[in-house]
């Protein structure tokens, strides 16, 4: 009797544990999913009011929230980003420089809408008609660049179609240099992320986008006072860039960045009703960005990842640079042991550039591909002589006979 009866406590015992551990298991599957669906209602409150968004990572160029985001929409002077990027790779590869002196042709003297009130003929060094464009989205000063770098405006757009289909801007086209209303001229969300992505990686032009006000002809007597169209370089804490955007077709348009320790993100809206309403939102997009996010660099700018042979070339061995920050994006309470990287370089043969793409650092997050960055090449490298290559050669053999 006194078995059965134990028997039966035993029974009891155990399906009450089993009840309980039933109740238990979905306890934190049922969290993660309170926890998404709390992220979901906060995303809904992001960029309400814009017709398209979109928030990415800088470093990485992960998408962290969109909206719309592959629409295609008429852009207004964010147009301008693709028109500095060109100016900004053309500083790069010595095909202009900052002193230069910009003559104003009559055709970029006519240019409405925002302008710096350039007079045809009078010159400008290229520093001020950039400062004209990234302060006071001046379209005369838009125009004027463009006719110095390429000829003509329609050659200069003609490049900047080839960029943007270099960049892998699917939904953008463009028929002028500075947005102001015209036929077939258009990008999206997504597209004006990607550029002005590319275009932060050439760090001097946040020393234009991070003002707040300027002069320009400071030293005659017609001083011009610019003050940037982006008003969150001034109230939002870490906003430096980029460009706003303005028509009656477009309404109120921003691509802006903002970078707090080394997480930066680009955060885009297009189609605004009001300019309180596009600032108001950014905002609202970085502020869901920083208190979700972060971001832990692996390599910074510039930094030697490894060491690399070249075939053939003198060096036979040359540094792999990180050519932007590389870092691991994260949420607020992930753990970094999620995540791994390796470095993939791609074999090369003499002569290299300095700056050639040569590999990438591929980042992982369980196993899953979440990012890719480029490595360059960070010297020139010639071609070896018969010579050297006879000396390596040689060399190699004696230490594997040794």
């Amino acid at each position: 009797m006194r078995g059965r009866n134990l028997k039966k406590s035993l029974l009891t015992c155990l399906a009450a544990g089993i009840l309980t551990a039933a109740n238990l298991i979905p306890a934190v599957p049922a969290a993660a999913a309170e926890s998404r669906a709390e992220d979901k209602k906060q995303q809904v409150q992001i960029a309400k009011n814009a017709v398209s968004a979109i928030l990415m990572d800088a470093a990485t160029g992960q998408i962290l929230f969109e909206k719309n985001s592959h629409e295609k929409l008429p852009p207004a002077s964010i147009t301008k980003i693709m028109t500095m990027l060109l100016v900004m790779e053309a500083l790069e590869s010595g095909k202009v420089k900052l002193t230069d002196k910009i003559r104003t042709s009559e055709r970029a003297a006519s240019m409405g809408g925002s302008q710096v009130y350039l007079e045809p003929g009078e010159e400008m060094t290229l520093e001020d008609m950039m400062k004209a464009i990234a302060l006071g989205s001046a379209n005369d000063a838009s125009v004027a660049v463009a006719e110095h770098l390429a000829g003509s405006e329609e050659e200069f757009v003609r490049l900047m179609n080839e960029r943007a289909e270099q960049l892998g801007m699917k939904n953008t086209h463009f028929s002028n240099c500075n947005g102001l209303p015209v036929e077939n001229h258009y990008t999206s969300a997504h597209d004006i992320a990607v550029m002005s992505r590319e275009l932060l990686k050439h760090e001097l032009i946040l020393k234009w986008t991070s003002m707040y006000q300027d002069y320009l002809r400071k030293e005659t007597e017609k001083p011009f006072w610019l003050v940037n169209t982006n008003k969150l370089v001034r109230f939002y804490q870490g906003v430096d860039g980029l460009k706003t955007g303005f028509t009656q077709e477009s309404k109120y348009c921003l691509s802006a960045t903002a970078k707090r320790g080394d997480f930066r993100v680009i955060a885009v809206v297009l189609g605004e009703p009001t300019s309180p309403t596009r600032n108001a939102e950014i905002a609202g997009m970085f502020d869901w960005a920083f208190a979700n996010y972060f971001s832990e660099p692996i390599y910074k700018k510039g930094e030697i990842v490894q060491q690399a042979q070249v075939d053939k070339g003198s060096p036979g061995t040359i540094p792999l640079l990180a050519q932007d920050t590389i870092g691991i994006l994260m949420k607020k309470g992930e753990k970094k042991d999620a995540f791994t990287y390796r470095v993939e370089y791609v074999p090369v043969k003499a002569p290299v550039q300095k700056g050639t793409v040569v590999g990438h650092v591929v980042i992982y997050k369980n196993g899953q591909e979440t990012a890719r960055s480029n490595i360059v090449a960070g010297q020139d490298v010639e071609k070896a002589g018969f010579g050297t290559i006879f000396k390596r050669t040689y060399g190699n053999w004696l230490r594997l006979g040794g």
